[in-house]
């Protein structure tokens, strides 16, 4: 084999195995922004990302090497790394429709499983090419680059340390650079341009292949132009905002009587500012339940675990004088959202941190403290454990009470609300639960000791609001004394993912079931007629 002038150095070979890396690791927590708007970034969906990943490498460790062997030629390496460009350049263009596709066929087709499946094939159909592509590099470039056994342990050395510490590149320049400043698709862009600038630079030495370098330029450059947008909600139309930031998908809905944030496409509502200044008619109207049971005073104290823009803390606000409201919210980039779309007050201070590290950090006791840290599938594990709890109990004064939003209620015995219902209950002497009209929430209320019910009652009677008082005595009329069970959540065992996921399979039954029923007895031409 007769090398090219550019690769007679081998630094060239090197270069290319360096960007292999990066743009793996790249496209791989690109992957995870791209499916988290639609199937949550719990350690679900991570699972399949990787697992999917190694998959397609593992294939292209294999084909990569025997292809290496039959013909060992640089210029079908570099067309394999054209191809792979313009596949990841078309990633933004084509996955979100690819994932509602897959989403839309699979909801009419499966009763279990559903986010693992759908995952899991989206991953399959969107991301294995391209990177069983990539996984083609390495055994090529091992082929190229050694040529004689008496220096092949130092060369495929330099390359896997090449490859090393592209991988390490580019985990952190997409997590803390790219994605933060210009958004995930811009980001698949980027690693694209790059991959395809590596393909030309070696055809062009060598000059040949000048229709498939023109043909790659062309795909990519168009793919850029029309999928450079971070549009995952395609179809909305009255959205104010659309962004990203190193935790989350953000969007801001303005409607005639609200503003909405919601981190995510698939699965609601995370904060809601009301115009008007009125009730929510969501969960937070019932939370409000727990400054009554705490006999909230001008000048108390009131903790939010997972401020999101501050829904609470408005409505704590607007209805009781003087207190010193403190949030805690991990994402930054939502803070900001609440200060210019959600009027959260100035003077509600937000500290930028994880609940869990927040109660470590600080000793001061608190009369309410409202956790509110989980969202659809994804609930943090360490905020769900017996061992958080403790921690927000002894955060609690006395007659302090704990508010706790969980938003996948469920009948089916063992479900994720019941182990976070009995772990609470394990903690806290007196706990309560009240199901949210018109939702899947539930709200929890825990203290430690006293007659809750009792106190509550004595300040909705001693409340000036009059609306307000009648609201919580229709949501009060709904609270049960919960009895503890025998499920528990531990910081060594919380499966709290395949729990919910479990709750979502059959939520998501309960949605669709008419349309399934339709499916099945007049095909999709019904369906369409339908809808």
């Amino acid at each position: 084999m007769e090398k090219s002038s550019i690769l007679k150095n081998k630094y060239y070979l090197y270069l290319t195995e360096f960007f292999a890396g990066v743009s793996v690791m790249a496209v791989e927590l690109g992957a995870s922004r791209l499916l988290a708007p639609y199937f949550s970034s719990s350690q679900i969906v991570w699972t399949i990302i990787i697992g999917t990943i190694m998959i397609a490498m593992a294939l292209g460790n294999i084909w990569g090497g025997r292809s290496a062997d039959k013909n060992p030629n640089p210029d079908k390496l570099y067309l394999r790394l054209l191809v792979a460009a313009v596949w990841i350049a078309a990633i933004p263009l084509l996955g979100k429709y690819i994932i509602l596709g897959i989403s839309g066929a699979l909801v009419l087709a499966i009763n279990t499983n559903f986010l693992i499946i759908a995952a899991f094939l989206a991953c399959m159909v969107i991301f294995v090419y391209p990177l069983f592509l990539l996984g083609t590099v390495t055994p090529s470039l091992v082929k190229y680059t050694v040529d004689s056994l008496k220096d092949s342990g130092k060369t495929v050395g330099a390359l896997g340390a090449c490859n090393t510490i592209g991988s390490i590149i580019g985990t952190f320049l997409p997590t803390f650079v790219t994605i933060p400043a210009v958004g995930t698709s811009a980001t698949f862009l980027i690693f694209s341009g790059i991959l395809l600038a590596l393909a030309l630079i070696y055809f062009i030495s060598k000059g040949v292949r000048p229709i498939a370098c023109i043909v790659s330029t062309v795909l990519t450059v168009l793919c850029g132009i029309f999928g450079h947008t971070s549009d995952f909600a395609f179809w909305e139309g009255n959205l104010v905002y659309e962004g990203e930031s190193i935790y989350n998908y953000l969007q801001v809905k303005d409607n005639l009587r609200s503003v909405v944030l919601s981190t995510n496409v698939l699965f609601g509502v995370q904060s809601i500012y009301m115009k008007e200044a009125g009730l929510t008619g969501m969960y937070y109207d019932y939370a409000l339940l727990a400054p009554m049971m705490a006999d909230i005073q001008p000048g108390d104290d009131v903790l939010i675990l997972g401020m999101g823009t501050g829904t609470f803390a408005t409505q704590c606000r607007r209805y009781f004088d003087d207190l010193n409201i403190q949030g805690v919210e991990i994402d930054e980039k939502i803070t900001d959202l609440a200060r210019e779309y959600f009027h959260l007050p100035q003077d509600v201070e937000v500290a930028t941190y994880d609940g869990r590290a927040y109660l470590q950090a600080v000793d001061q006791q608190y009369d309410v403290i409202m956790v509110d840290a989980y969202q659809d599938i994804t609930i943090p594990f360490q905020m769900s454990s017996v061992e958080f709890f403790t921690m927000v109990r002894d955060h609690l004064k006395e007659d302090g009470v704990m508010v706790v939003n969980m938003n996948m209620h469920s009948q089916e015995e063992g479900n994720i609300n019941e182990y976070l219902s009995d772990t609470i209950a394990s903690v806290f002497s007196k706990v309560y639960t009240v199901d949210v009209a018109g939702s899947t929430n539930r709200e929890l209320f825990a203290g430690k000791g006293g007659d809750l019910l009792a106190v509550m009652e004595s300040s909705i009677n001693r409340l000036a609001d009059e609306e307000l008082a009648h609201v919580l005595r229709q949501e009060a009329a709904g609270l049960t004394a919960y009895e503890k069970g025998e499920y528990l959540l531990t910081d060594d065992k919380a499966p709290v993912e395949l729990l919910g996921m479990q709750v979502i399979d059959s939520l998501i039954q309960n949605e669709i079931g008419y349309y399934k029923d339709i499916f099945r007895e007049k095909g999709i031409q019904g369906l369409l007629e339908e809808m």
